[in-house]
């Protein structure tokens, strides 16, 4: 043997310390469980204020308590050990959240139909609560994330059962076909352009999801010889579970369901509308001398370490690892340095982002300075329309 050539390198053997790894999160993943309930609350403070304005008290909590929450906590950047995490994702504990989370989402939706329906409340009121029962349903896309990324028959109909309820089935299909094949490149429809609004990226976002969904299960159903019109068409599937469960809403309570139902339906979609603009927003996948994109990187998503929101969202906001490592489960996802940060947790860019100048004026300098950036507006995803604007304001920097 050559003493000079070196050794290749020896797997370590795990250390005691890491076999006795214990997730101190394990338990707070509860929230993430318990929070798609949260409209419950504002029914609670209205039968105990018989104040209709008290129907809004979850929007108080989300979008004000939780961003509070979050400053004040702040940020967890611990990771588990890579070595402990295939015993973690073995945990059949987390997997049970995600699933047991899914009935949660009909109670939430079934219970503010039923508190309209048998409530007599003003028109703004209906309406106040409906968005309030759409933000609760918007959180089950994040569970239809969660699951629709597990490669199991199981998981696979649990994630069109909970996507059935804001009516939006065609998610798992566009989002793991579609979103993580082209993400942060301009050919991507879900990946947000600097210099454009969340109010011009919804014009793209939400009819193209549908529009390529159908493509791509149409795609795979001719493969295998079935009509997209079929059974086995896995949107269909969802969209008539979602016929089911809202039809019988409107028989059970009448039609003042259906203005409820529209509002609801259209709040949930404008959550995951949010969270997809703030995923990405900018960011910029580099072509390679083949002409294809490089594969996705942590950096090409918009991370955000802050504890509260990502107990309540099973870890959505580690976002980076997530689209570089789309199979991994929610308690193993991992923080890197030098990641594109986002400044709040996502309750608290929501409203920033509603706000298009104060985004601007908050993202723009902050996706600039990205290490893998530093002011060079080619590694940038621009708006086209917004392009010149941007080249007279940044192009010097």
């Amino acid at each position: 043997m050559n003493p000079d050539k070196p050794m290749p390198p020896v797997a370590a053997e795990p250390q005691p310390d890491l076999a006795q790894y214990r997730d101190r999160k394990r338990w707070w993943w509860l929230l993430s469980v318990v929070f798609p309930l949260l409209p419950l609350a504002g029914m609670a403070a209205h039968a105990a204020s018989g104040m209709q304005i008290a129907l809004g008290l979850p929007l108080l909590i989300s979008f004000g308590l939780m961003p509070l929450l979050d400053y004040l906590i702040g940020e967890d950047e611990s990771n588990p050990p890579e070595a402990i995490v295939p015993q973690l994702e073995a945990d059949r504990y987390y997997r049970w959240l995600t699933w047991a989370t899914v009935p949660l989402h009909y109670v939430a939706l079934i219970g503010c139909a039923w508190w309209v329906g048998t409530h007599s409340l003003s028109w703004w009121a209906v309406l106040l609560f409906a968005y309030v029962a759409g933000t609760g349903s918007g959180l089950g896309l994040n569970t239809g994330h969660e699951l629709g990324h597990k490669y199991n028959r199981i998981e696979q109909w649990l994630a069109r059962l909970v996507l059935a309820v804001p009516a939006y089935g065609h998610f798992t299909v566009e989002h793991g076909r579609g979103h993580h094949r082209w993400v942060s490149t301009p050919q991507d429809h879900a990946s947000a352009r600097m210099g454009e609004s969340i109010y011009r990226f919804a014009l793209r976002e939400l009819p193209g999801g549908i529009h390529r969904a159908w493509h791509i299960e149409k795609e795979r159903l001719t493969k295998e010889r079935s009509s997209a019109w079929s059974i086995h068409n896995t949107m269909l599937q969802s969209y008539a579970i979602t016929a089911l469960l809202q039809l019988g809403l409107v028989l059970a309570f009448g039609w003042l369901m259906l203005p409820f139902l529209a509002v609801h339906n259209m709040v949930a979609w404008w959550q995951l509308t949010s969270a997809n603009y703030v995923e990405h927003y900018g960011l910029l996948r580099a072509r390679l001398p083949s002409g294809r994109y490089e594969a996705p990187q942590p950096h090409h998503s918009w991370n955000a370490n802050h504890l509260v929101t990502n107990l309540a969202t099973f870890h959505l906001q580690r976002h980076s690892d997530h689209h570089a490592h789309p199979s991994r489960r929610y308690q193993s996802l991992r923080h890197f340095e030098q990641l594109p940060q986002l400044p709040s947790g996502y309750f608290g860019m929501f409203p920033l982002a509603y706000v298009p100048a104060l985004w601007f004026r908050v993202m723009d300098p902050r996706l600039l300075a990205l290490p893998h950036v530093q002011w060079e507006l080619s590694r940038v995803n621009i708006d086209p329309r917004r392009r010149e604007a941007i080249y007279a304001r940044y192009g010097k920097a």
